[in-house]
């Protein structure tokens, strides 16, 4: 059976990070964008990276521009903006898609693994956050309009 762990993604300066790196830890998983009436949320993201990450947390960020064409800067222009305007230091992928036949495998899994609403799989929108525990079990997913503090709860019981 595929897992989280059987996964990987390329960094924004094209080097392949493997899922299997990051057994063992909490992850939070989201679709990004830089363009977004949700970016604000990188803050809120990196409140939790910063607060949780001693602790076993693992924030990912997967830039997407699938949505509205909010995120339509280079890897590089991303992630200068996400480090510039909120600090974010958790890691971030290159830009990827989360829908449709060039979806990146992972997401793929994730959607299958915990479906939106009415059990659709598609992602609606940037900042679709999904929460992964320890031994990698997608434990839930999260709408955009979740604020990351409203996901310390959840965290905290998988920590």
């Amino acid at each position: 059976m595929t897992g989280i762990y059987d996964y990987d993604f390329t960094l924004p300066d094209g080097k392949k990070k493997t899922m299997a790196d990051y057994k063992g830890k909490v992850l939070l998983i989201v679709n990004t964008a830089s363009k977004c009436g949700f970016t604000p949320q990188f803050e809120g993201l990196e409140a939790l990276h910063e607060k949780y990450s001693s602790k076993g947390l693992v924030i990912l960020g997967f830039p997407c521009n699938q949505f509205g064409k909010q995120d339509p800067g280079s890897n590089d222009e991303i992630v200068e903006f996400c480090q510039l305007n909120y600090g974010v230091s958790f890691p971030m992928a290159e830009k990827i898609e989360v829908n449709g036949s060039n979806a990146l495998p992972m997401y793929d899994f994730l959607k299958t693994e915990a479906p939106g609403l009415l059990g659709s799989k598609k992602i609606k929108w940037n900042f679709t956050k999904f929460l992964v525990d320890t031994e990698g079990h997608v434990v839930e997913r999260f709408a955009s309009a979740t604020a990351p503090k409203k996901l310390e709860d959840a965290i905290e019981e998988l920590l």
